[in-house]
């Protein structure tokens, strides 16, 4: 492998979900570069069905603390971005179409040096969809908190690649 390549891989293996950030504020320029970068997430035929609410009021960003208790770390985050998918565009994959976009917004914000945790939205849609006023087809699938990071924690354990990779069947373990 050539050099690029490890290090675009050990990019990818150095991400992690921050939850603690800096107060410092995020360049409007560095946010829109990191939502810009999102927009070239993959979706089903190119549907592009998602949204982006940027939330920098602190109210706002703790009522959509409050949605469930896995969303706290949006307390202490500069800004939040809600990535939401009109369901009438793209009715079968919305949801994974917005899974793909929050990806990009995680690697887009590594790359930039900020931190971010993807907190997920699919267990209080509608709460968040009446505190931002979206309407009924715009589902949010997800929240991110982003700042710069005030941690830096350590790669949690993984699973085997053994224990987890088949060959044409589940069942048929994938030995080299």
């Amino acid at each position: 492998m050539s050099c690029r390549t490890e290090e675009l891989l050990e990019f990818l293996l150095t991400r992690r979900s921050i939850r603690q950030f800096k107060p410092d504020p995020i360049p409007d320029e560095t946010l829109l570069k990191v939502l810009d970068v999102s927009r070239y997430a993959p979706s089903a035929g190119n549907k592009q069905p998602w949204i982006f609410v940027v939330v920098k009021d602190d109210e706002v960003k703790k009522k959509l603390a409050e949605v469930h208790r896995g969303a706290t770390p949006l307390l202490g985050a500069p800004i939040g971005v809600v990535v939401a998918c009109d369901k009438n565009a793209s009715p079968v994959s919305y949801q994974v179409d917005c899974a793909n976009a929050t990806m990009y917004i995680l690697l887009a914000a590594h790359a930039l040096g900020l931190g971010a945790v993807w907190l997920q939205a699919l267990r209080n849609v509608e709460d968040i969809q009446k505190l931002l006023n979206l309407p009924e087809n715009i589902v949010p699938v997800a929240i991110v908190a982003l700042g710069f990071p005030a941690e830096k924690p350590l790669a949690r354990p993984r699973k085997p690649l053994e224990e987890i990779t088949y060959v044409d069947k589940f069942g048929n373990k994938f030995s080299t």
